[in-house]
């Protein structure tokens, strides 16, 4: 049977992150993509003009159809919005047999805010313990665990302090800082440096959304976590070469990239 990997995060009315740039990921990695959608919001390549939660019982209710009647090898989470809804996905991806990526999404590519602040604290005692691997972005790192990085020497401080939370791997995504897009996955003991050109196009929204679907699709299929972590900086970084314009502001990655270069 094909892989089936279960995303839990918001939609992105203009289809460059969120729930949309999962599945699309998803199809183009060969596995089939599900989907529970926390939050609906009004979105663009400007910003997020609005947004609006669900309900945990809905959320509740989605999750349960799916892994109860279909299963799932992996789960990723992205935008979770609220305190509430973080610890009942925190409770859900416990009580599931499959490995969990999560995407501790704060802000939006634009700055925008999607998780309260109300809810920094559940998704450092409850989600993230729940992470066969967490995927922060610098921005999220300084945001829950108080480490500003502005070099890469200083990863390893921050993957330090995001293991403190409880995951089992941490990638610490280096691609705010200057030269080469470099990441650092750890557990603690093995270090994996993952480097990849930085490509001149602004062009990036889904990015985070992206490497963390990319992920749980390798695990979906059996891969061990440096291997799978290894194989999405290889999509992602194809894909924010080819990002493209959209709208009047920044424009999504493309993750139809190999479709088209092979076309």
């Amino acid at each position: 049977m094909i892989p089936r990997v279960l995303t839990v995060a918001g939609s992105d009315s203009g289809g460059g992150a969120g729930i949309q740039a999962d599945l699309k990921t998803m199809l183009a990695l060969g596995v089939h993509g599900m989907s529970v959608i926390t939050a609906v919001t009004a979105q663009n390549s400007l910003g997020v003009q609005g947004a609006w939660e669900l309900p945990v019982e809905a959320v509740r209710a989605q999750y349960r159809s799916v892994v109860d009647d279909i299963g799932v090898q992996a789960v990723k989470t992205g935008m979770l919005a609220s305190a509430e809804l973080v610890e009942a996905v925190a409770e859900l991806i416990g009580g599931t047999d499959a490995p969990a990526v999560i995407d501790p999404v704060g802000v939006s590519k634009h700055g925008d805010s999607l998780l309260a602040s109300s809810a920094l604290e559940s998704v450092r005692t409850k989600l993230l313990p729940m992470a066969t691997v967490a995927t922060p972005n610098l921005d999220e790192v300084a945001q829950l665990t108080g480490v500003h990085v502005e070099s890469e020497e200083q990863l390893r401080q921050a993957a330090a302090a995001v293991l403190e939370y409880g995951p089992r791997w941490v990638l610490i995504k280096g691609g705010h800082l200057p030269g080469d897009a470099v990441d650092l996955l750890t557990d603690g003991s093995a270090e994996h440096w993952l480097r990849a050109p930085r490509h001149d196009n602004r062009h990036t929204h889904g990015t985070g959304c992206t490497l963390a679907s990319a992920i749980a699709s390798g695990l979906a299929k059996g891969l061990a976590v440096p291997e799978a972590v290894t194989v999405a900086k290889e999509y992602v970084t194809g894909a924010i070469e080819a990002g493209f314009a959209l709208g009047g502001g920044i424009g999504p990655v493309d993750h139809g990239w190999r479709f088209r270069a092979g076309a």
